[in-house]
């Protein structure tokens, strides 16, 4: 069994949480701005997103990692602020009207109660949406969440690679990239935004390695019949 709780407000661990921090400022924006234009495609303008990659310092996704692939940053050119996009609309935070995205009156309450809005965030990202139009190979996840988040609750306590992570769920080895890439982009990249992980890259020439840590917010937001087996750790 997986239980998760709503973190206390003012929570240290929340402000590592991206997906909450962006949802923050992105909501705070419209109040204090106003609705943020939309494309012809309901996609986010230019503007925005060039306004967003700055202030949500999202890692990974830094001016420079961005812009070395890209002259100007369009919404699917920021993978962080597409998904948030989707789940400010799924979780009824904001909604298309007239060519703009406006805050709803959910968004402005949730707005200030950072912990229930992250539990409305987590909710949509892990169980709600579909997370295959985020990936490669556009693979939808059937499997169950319960079993992911029961094996990285002991596995991923001291640290996990991605390989032992697919090798544990999927016994897929560490060629299968198709296999690698729903395991990231389903499961281990969306629980590193809401907080839950902390993703460490290594290897040379580039950073093709992985490492997923549990946070201090996962500890306080989850409960799993798997705490049994958990080493405690020493912290410094």
């Amino acid at each position: 069994m997986i239980e998760f709780l709503a973190p206390q407000h003012d929570d240290p661990a929340l402000p590592n949480a991206h997906m909450l921090r962006a949802a923050q400022l992105t909501l705070k924006y419209m109040l204090d701005v106003g609705p943020i234009g939309l494309t012809p495609n309901k996609a986010l303008k230019r503007t925005f997103v060039t306004w967003a990659e700055e202030a949500f310092e999202w890692p990974y996704y830094t001016a420079e990692d961005l812009y070395a692939v890209n002259k100007v940053l369009n919404e699917p050119d920021f993978p962080p602020l597409m998904l948030l996009h989707d789940l400010l609309i799924s979780a009824k935070l904001a909604r298309h009207r007239k060519g703009f995205l406006h805050i709803t009156a959910a968004g402005k309450d949730l707005l200030g109660h950072p912990g229930n809005l992250w539990i409305a965030l987590a909710h949509h990202l892990l169980f709600v949406l579909d997370h295959s139009r985020y990936t490669l190979y556009g693979v939808q996840l059937d499997d169950d969440w319960l079993l992911f988040l029961g094996v990285l609750n002991v596995e991923a306590h001291l640290g996990v690679t991605d390989d032992q992570f697919v090798k544990a769920v999927f016994d897929a080895d560490s060629d299968n990239h198709r296999v690698h890439a729903v395991a990231y982009g389903h499961i281990l990249r969306p629980l590193c935004w809401l907080g839950l992980l902390d993703e460490t890259r290594y290897g040379e020439p580039y950073p093709i390695h992985k490492l997923f840590t549990k946070t201090r917010l996962w500890s306080t937001v989850i409960r799993a019949d798997t705490d049994q087996f958990l080493i405690p750790t020493s912290r410094h």
